[in-house]
């Protein structure tokens, strides 16, 4: 191999480049950064051994194991947003209530640092909402070019009786619109 060829072909990394940003705009992908960022900070100074010249400054806390928990939970909601983004609600609402437990949990929530990052990234996955497929959304529904059949009566918002069977007037027909609700009086 010289040094003029190329590791990698030129279209292949345009084509990856062009994957990734169609896999990320299909899911909160910021979101999970920003909550997965969150966890490293709340998990790692409560363990952290400082240097300050010839000082060893330890932030080792009574809680580490819950500092610890709490991270790994954040970095775990943050994979879930990327890899499972209909749990987005339930991931958004989890990561800041962890970043608000991390407050007294592990000092001050990774310095405020993670603590923002979570709420922050927990805001994001709750606000997100997936958009129309741009394949799906170009296409118009023509009548018989595919799909689910046709009805004959487009208009389904009155039930109509069926022709031929009997009206039944006990109001628990929904062919006589009744649609089960019996009326008083």
């Amino acid at each position: 191999m010289s040094a003029e060829t190329p590791a990698v072909p030129a279209g292949q990394f345009s084509r990856r480049r062009v994957q990734f940003r169609a896999w990320r705009g299909t899911r909160p992908f910021w979101a999970g950064l920003f909550v997965m960022l969150a966890g490293l900070p709340i998990a790692y100074f409560p363990y952290a051994h400082l240097q300050v010249g010839h000082l060893t400054l330890a932030m080792a806390t009574t809680a580490g194991a819950g500092s610890l928990i709490i991270g790994v939970l954040l970095i775990v909601l943050g994979f879930s947003l990327w890899f499972q983004k209909h749990v987005r609600t339930f991931a958004g609402v989890a990561a800041i209530l962890l970043g608000l437990v991390s407050i007294p949990v592990s000092n001050l929530g990774g310095f405020l640092m993670g603590f923002l990052l979570a709420l922050v990234g927990g805001a994001m996955a709750v606000a997100w909402s997936p958009g129309e497929p741009p394949a799906e959304a170009a296409r118009e529904d023509v009548p018989g070019a595919g799909g689910a059949p046709q009805a004959i009566d487009t208009d389904t918002t009155i039930l109509k009786p069926v022709v031929g069977e009997p009206n039944d007037l006990s109001g628990t027909s929904p062919a006589n619109g009744a649609n089960g609700r019996h009326s008083a009086g």
